[in-house]
């Protein structure tokens, strides 16, 4: 399984009437995910109309289902970063 940072944005251009209701869905939404473990943490991004979030996918096609449930898919702009963990260097000897 990898994970992905997703940071998400509103796009206040396509916003409407419906967007209060699918962000108001987004913790429902977070809550299916974590159950199925495809989310790791989430975070709002202070000042923003949008999130930071961490995924588990076990391939690019899974990670794009799981945005594809999105309630908030037609009306954000997303960028996705692919984690790698950061092993610690080996210790050097003084």
């Amino acid at each position: 399984m990898s994970k992905f940072l997703v940071m998400w944005n509103l796009d206040l251009g396509r916003v409407g009437p419906d967007a209060v209701k699918a962000v108001l869905s987004m913790p429902s939404y977070a809550e299916r995910m974590k159950k199925q473990n495809k989310l790791v943490h989430r975070y709002h991004l202070v000042g923003k109309h949008g999130g930071a979030w961490i995924y588990n996918a076990d391939s690019n096609e899974d990670l794009e289902r799981c945005l594809a449930q999105s309630p908030v898919y037609n009306l954000a702009n997303f960028d996705v970063y692919p984690l790698a963990e950061m092993p610690e260097p080996p210790a050097q000897d003084a």
